[in-house]
């Protein structure tokens, strides 16, 4: 049997690169996109220029993966942006942008992957998380919210792509020292560790 094929959204810096250089050690095909290039190669590594805010970047995405492999075995959704701002001084510009990144797109691509899993009725789907969902964290409300947003949604679509195999989780991981949250003072960070 041909190795496993493996999707990771936002796969040019940070959780991503390290998935992307974890799954080609364990010798899968992977895919990879960002909203820019990457700036380094790996045999059986493939990196995609697509935005998962557009839909039909993502499917773009999926043609590629159809087209190369004729499978998807394994989705792994990391795309995602955070704001930290105080509630009052957020605008909803911003909150467009979270919402659109973190919960619309992981929908888009959750659902398309699953088109592909389900014809070979295998699936692994694992959304990327965060704790400041149920630490509540100042400054972060709308962040949250859509990390929060994203659990629920895996719980209902798992109980929907159980039939064909295909499993939904999230990983919510503790502060990783990532662009996402370089601008975060590292008092800030210390204080959350400390609450874990």
């Amino acid at each position: 049997m041909d190795a496993d094929v493996a999707l990771v959204t936002g796969s040019r810096t940070g959780i991503g690169r390290h998935l992307v250089e974890h799954f080609v050690a364990q010798g899968r095909r992977v895919v990879g996109c960002s909203r820019g290039p990457a700036d380094f190669t790996l045999e059986g590594y493939h990196h995609l220029q697509a935005d998962v805010t557009v839909e039909a970047d993502v499917r773009r995405v999926m043609s590629f993966i159809d087209d190369t492999y004729g499978r998807l075995d394994i989705l792994v959704n990391n795309a995602g942006i955070a704001s930290m701002n105080h509630v009052m001084l957020m605008t909803s510009d911003t909150v467009a942008r979270i919402l659109d990144t973190n919960v619309r797109s992981v929908f888009v691509v959750s659902r398309e992957a699953a088109k592909l899993m389900r014809r070979h009725r295998y699936g692994r789907i694992v959304s990327i998380g965060s704790i400041a969902a149920p630490m509540r964290v100042a400054g972060e409300a709308v962040y949250a919210a859509s990390k929060q947003a994203v659990v629920t949604m895996m719980q209902v679509m798992a109980f929907e792509l159980a039939p064909y195999n295909i499993t939904c989780n999230v990983v919510a991981p503790t502060p990783i020292d990532t662009d996402l949250i370089r601008g975060v003072p590292k008092k800030k960070i210390d204080e959350l560790v400390d609450r874990l």
